[in-house]
């Protein structure tokens, strides 16, 4: 046993030495989750607010003006134009000068009074993003307006108790009651940087050592094929390690993330998923011929975890061929868990599937690495 520890402490030492003289490399690694995650930060708000809006109110009357009052009161449209017809509302968002347009017809208080008044809210479709905010928003607003109208209405009928809504509801968001966006994006791109550094730190290990002639020379040294794979794995797990310090750093500090779990649990949990994470990038390098192969497959693999992991898009709407490839992706698993313990406050009983799967995920990345290095040096 102590021998074995010796062949892969020998090959810790070499590949921590070929770190640190390509320091270059190093520090961009150690300094990339600090600009993905700023990006992530500022750039990944789905919720769009202020949106330029144009009006063509063709009534101009004081319903007109308070339904317009209302929409820009609520802070998702900005009325940026008063036009003379919906030709020019759509016209104006055809050009780019607005992203929602309101159409409100002739006469409009007199039908509000007779029950039968319509507004045109004309939206951007080119723009999902777009079609999202104003589309809940507009219809949210209009509606609230309305039943303002209606227990006005009711008020000044003498009919005072029917101004009061039969049924009131009280909302309560469990840990997230700003709806921060930062709260739910943060514990999700922390799975995907991590990915993508310990798939990108160790993807293109073995192909370089062939490329640059290297590989003899661990050829000839009496460690074994399982030997090399963990003694490339362990460096990648402690710089990936300091890379995780410093997303959540930035997260909790920078970004006023909430940490509701264990710090502990999550930290070990974290190491199973970049375990998994290295030996997956361990058997790309493995299988590709050249650097640039690798890299391919690993850019692939980014954007799949951007995908297909939750992160973006919810997963419970994806068709069961593509949900099927996601479950493929370890960030996938690790998603969940960062959620449930840093967002959620978890403990282990509710993410161990996820934990069970991030360890079969490794071991059998680790084994088939292994095999396939053994197999290429034959």
């Amino acid at each position: 046993m102590s021998i074995r520890l010796k062949r892969i402490g020998a090959i810790m030492r070499k590949e921590i030495i070929q770190t640190v003289r390509d320091w270059p490399t190093l520090l961009l690694v150690l300094l990339l989750p600090v600009i993905l995650l700023t990006l992530f930060a500022f750039l990944g708000n789905m919720m769009l607010e202020h949106m330029p809006t144009a009006v063509a109110d063709l009534s101009q009357d004081r319903r007109s003006v308070s339904l317009i009052d209302a929409l820009e009161v609520s802070g998702f449209f900005d009325i940026a134009l008063y036009l003379e017809s919906e030709e020019a509302v759509i016209q104006a968002i055809d050009g780019g000068e607005a992203m929602v347009g309101v159409v409100i017809p002739p006469d409009f208080a007199a039908q509000v009074e007779r029950g039968t008044a319509q507004a045109l809210i004309i939206i951007d479709g080119s723009d999902s993003f777009i079609v999202q905010s104003a589309y809940n928003t507009a219809g949210a607003v209009a509606q609230m307006h309305a039943m303002e109208i209606v227990l006005e209405t009711a008020e000044r009928m003498g009919m005072g108790s029917m101004g009061r809504l039969p049924i009131n509801t009280a909302t309560h968001i469990l840990y997230n009651p700003n709806i921060d966006g930062m709260i739910f994006l943060i514990p999700g791109a922390a799975a995907i940087l991590l990915q993508m550094l310990t798939v990108g730190l160790t993807a293109q290990t073995v192909v370089r050592e062939r490329e640059l002639g290297t590989m003899e020379q661990i050829l000839v040294t009496p460690a074994r094929p399982i030997e090399i794979i963990i003694g490339k794995l362990i460096p990648g797990i402690t710089i990936t390690l300091c890379d995780l310090a410093i997303i959540l750093l930035m997260g909790v500090f920078v970004f006023k993330v909430p940490f509701q779990g264990s710090v502990l649990l999550f930290g070990l949990l974290s190491l199973v998923f970049i375990v998994s994470g290295l030996a997956l990038g361990l058997l790309l390098s493995t299988v590709g011929n050249s650097q640039r192969q690798v890299q391919q497959f690993v850019m692939i693999l980014v954007m799949l975890g951007m995908l297909l992991t939750g992160l973006i898009y919810p997963r419970s709407t994806m068709p069961p061929l593509v949900r099927a490839v996601g479950d493929l992706i370890p960030a996938t698993y690790f998603t969940r868990i960062a959620r449930g313990i840093i967002t959620k406050g978890v403990g282990f009983h509710f993410v161990w599937q996820d934990v069970v799967v991030l360890v079969v995920y490794g071991v059998l990345a680790v084994v088939i690495a292994a095999k396939t290095f053994r197999r290429r040096l034959d």
